[in-house]
């Protein structure tokens, strides 16, 4: 690697960055550090022929209070062109609190789609074809549940598992780490992930178990450096937790994916991406030897929401269209394109519309479908994809050193790294050294947009109706008995650790989020930091 000269700028992950690069910068062993694309070690992407063999699925994230209302803005995008579905769903449905539970008073439906029962999955899933529709469901604590109501849907419906497609999070370490929505301590929590990795590879062998985030990591402050160490790292601890349980790695690693962001410096987030695959492919061979097919990194990308100002919204359609290159630039699997008024609410039809429409250009008439990895041998951005890795390397190797994820977050390691970087990056926008247009320059005394909100009260009036319709309508015995099952199979002592087939009992049942919660937390004990 070079010298850095006087007078340098960096990358927003502060690597030094040269007025040129030339050819030493970017001295590489083709075969080992590169390769072709879909060759080892994936640097330049995991298929042959990236997007002209097959476009990246175009995702709208979309949770709109009631389970009908976001069933209607799904069909909607379904038919402008969206090819994949991605639930958001609101905080007491992630927390495992239950719509009329005094708890999640004055949150029902705000952050996302109320569920409580599979009930409201049936209403959020009308008419959708689960046989052709691959959907994302961001969830995490709770996506043991989520999933098993998805099943139950599918199989009420006459749709075999076999024929799903989709992807849960079920990411929790990222939440002790940045996000906050877990409910038990990490132990069980690991412990019930390990248990989904193993259902999924049995019972459902087209669906991701989990979505390994660096969104999240990213979105409370954290640098591209760090967003990249510190999923790699719970990586790793997601990937030894299943060993432990006696999971072999290839019986599950094919089906990891994972979700990054992309924010707007276009050449360090495509360098980022290219390294994430690099990185994995060396971590899944070199400390779990795994099988080729389990050293593939296969993700999902959405734009930055931290990047969005209220200031002059419209700016951010252009942040947006940057960040979709970055993203498709760097191989994704999977993407998300932010409404341009999301700073301010819930994206409008239009915004989502025109979020979607950006997709569609930069995939129809941008060019950059036409070739594998265009960006390769560029001096830049192979020095950029190096530094990026070897960074990110350091990070892990201090991650490793106390003893692996769990116990990095239990020290506050991850929580301290990110609060310097996103106080760091304040300082910066303060200064003015780093700009954001129409905010600290640029800017006009033009007031915000005016969006109108949705009546929560009455949307949260009737939620509580509805779950309380679905408790008195139910087999007061049935329910019973799955739960009493569910909890003897959770208690400390028992030795039966498949938990996932109780819980779609439970659900099938008419169990609700909030009691099955309950029942494992009568065990397991809520954590606290």
């Amino acid at each position: 690697m070079s010298k850095t000269e006087p007078g340098d700028k960096t990358t927003p992950s502060g690597i030094p960055v040269k007025a040129v690069y030339r050819p030493e910068d970017a001295e590489l062993d083709y075969t080992s550090e590169l390769g072709d694309p879909g060759e080892w070690p994936y640097t330049r992407g995991v298929q042959p022929t990236m997007y002209r063999g097959r476009l990246w699925t175009m995702r709208q994230y979309a949770g709109f209070g009631s389970a009908k209302s976001t069933n209607e803005r799904f069909r909607h995008l379904l038919a402008a062109g969206q090819t994949g579905l991605s639930v958001a769903f609101d905080l007491p449905t992630q927390m495992g609190l239950d719509s009329d539970s005094p708890r999640a008073l004055g949150e029902v439906g705000r952050a996302g789609v109320a569920i409580d029962s599979v009930e409201d999955m049936h209403v959020l899933l009308e008419s959708i074809p689960l046989d052709t529709v691959s959907t994302s469901m961001t969830i995490n604590a709770t996506a043991a549940t989520l999933l098993a109501m998805y099943l139950v849907v599918a199989e009420e419906r006459g749709v075999a598992r076999e024929k799903l497609s989709g992807t849960v999070q079920n990411d929790i370490l990222k939440e002790y780490i940045a996000r906050g929505t877990y409910i038990y301590p990490p132990g069980p929590s690991l412990a019930l992930i390990a248990e989904v990795f193993r259902f999924c590879a049995e019972e459902v062998p087209n669906w991701n178990p989990i979505s390994i985030s660096g969104y999240h990591i990213r979105e409370a402050g954290a640098t591209a450096v760090q967003e990249l160490a510190f999923t790699l790292a719970n990586t790793i601890e997601y990937v030894t937790r299943a060993i432990e349980a006696g999971l072999s790695v290839d019986s599950f690693a094919p089906r990891l994916s994972f979700f990054f962001a992309a924010h707007s410096d276009l050449f360090e987030e495509v360098a980022k991406f290219r390294a994430a695959r690099r990185m994995y492919a060396r971590i899944m061979r070199g400390r779990f030897h795994a099988s080729e097919s389990s050293t593939r990194l296969r993700f999902h990308t959405q734009t930055g929401g931290v990047t969005l100002t209220a200031q002059q919204p419209l700016n951010n359609v252009v942040r947006v269209a940057v960040q979709s290159l970055a993203a498709t630039l760097g191989g994704t699997q999977s993407l998300h394109t932010n409404g341009y008024d999301e700073a301010l609410a819930l994206p409008s039809v239009e915004a989502a519309t025109l979020a979607l429409r950006t997709q569609q250009i930069v995939a129809f008439e941008s060019g950059i479908t036409s070739t594998a990895d265009p960006l390769a041998g560029s001096y830049y951005v192979e020095n950029l994809t190096t530094a990026l890795e070897e960074q990110a390397l350091d990070l892990i190797l201090k991650v490793d050193e106390l003893g692996g994820s769990e116990k990095a977050i239990a020290s506050g390691f991850f929580q301290r790294e990110i609060a310097r970087s996103a106080y760091e990056h304040q300082l910066r926008v303060e200064s003015g050294e780093t700009v954001i247009v129409g905010v600290n320059k640029f800017a006009d005394d033009e007031g915000p947009l005016s969006i109108p909100a949705p009546d929560y009260s009455a949307l949260e009036r009737e939620q509580v109706e509805s779950v309380k319709k679905v408790r008195q309508k139910r087999n007061a015995t049935a329910i019973d008995r799955a739960l009493t099952a569910l909890r003897a199979a959770s208690a400390p002592n028992s030795t039966n650790a498949r938990l996932m087939p109780l819980i779609v009992d439970a659900v099938r049942a008419r169990a609700t989020v909030g009691e099955i919660a309950e029942t494992l937390a009568a065990n397991w004990g809520f954590y606290r930091p």
